[in-house]
């Protein structure tokens, strides 16, 4: 039995961990401090395509999602063992049938009783299928359609006012309440996660990425995207090539 089993079984934990499938919006996971798969709720499960543990149990992320999202949670996970809190995080990920889809997540470490990292866990959730259910549905989806859409062009918050049908101010509450975040941030993260995603999979030279995403400033798409994501654009590239 090792740390993490150990642990699971102390204090009706593993009864705790249950609960997350009583949550049918919630993708929830455990990981060793290998990245290795060790818990899943059903909601994780079916978010693969899969409907048992067994089918994950041991493997990695880059056994189930394309090579750029893996590194990209390969990544976030050696962070977080190394202290570092992930809250609500806008990000790209996949769908049991293979679409990419926007998910916000958080993650943690996990730590034995001495107090060392023996692995994290997470939780992640769909954003059209949570967020965008709420009261004032249509008034936060037509914007973030618009931005997911049109990401690469100046987009302005009287623009996202007059789609929305809403005042600006009116339009920075919906945000605010139902994302986590004002516009401007929505409309950063969507650039910086298309960004890392070209960072990986192409070989264009970073300023050009930083143009095709809707940067102008080169220093400040490599200041945000340090901000968002604990690293340089260039130090992904050497880590992914």
């Amino acid at each position: 039995m090792n740390n993490i089993d150990k642990l699971v079984e102390l204090h009706g934990v593993k009864q705790i961990i249950d609960v997350f499938d009583l949550m049918p919006d919630v993708i929830f996971w455990v990981k060793d401090i290998q990245g290795r798969i060790i818990y899943g709720n059903k909601m994780f499960l079916q978010h693969l395509g899969l409907t048992h543990l067994k089918q994950v149990f041991g493997y990695t992320d880059f056994d189930f999602s394309p090579f750029h999202i893996a590194i990209q949670f390969s990544n976030d996970d050696k962070k977080v063992l190394q202290g570092e809190v992930i809250n609500e995080r806008l990000e790209m990920n996949t769908t049991a049938d293979g679409k990419l889809a926007w998910f916000t997540t958080s993650k943690r470490a996990l730590y034995d009783a001495d107090e060392k990292p023996i692995g994290s866990y997470g939780i992640s959730r769909h954003l059209d299928k949570t967020s965008l259910v709420l009261a004032g549905r249509d008034a936060v989806k037509l914007p973030v359609d618009y931005i997911k859409k049109n990401y690469m062009e100046e987009i302005t918050l009287p623009q996202l006012a007059d789609i929305s049908c809403l005042s600006i101010s009116a339009l920075e509450r919906r945000f605010k309440k139902h994302l986590n975040r004002t516009p401007k941030q929505f409309i950063n993260e969507v650039r910086l996660e298309n960004a890392r995603k070209q960072l990986i999979e192409t070989n264009l030279p970073i300023a050009t990425i930083a143009y095709n995403v809707g940067f102008s400033d080169h220093s400040y798409f490599t200041k945000q995207y340090h901000l968002l994501f604990g690293n340089l654009p260039s130090d992904l590239r050497k880590d992914t090539k």
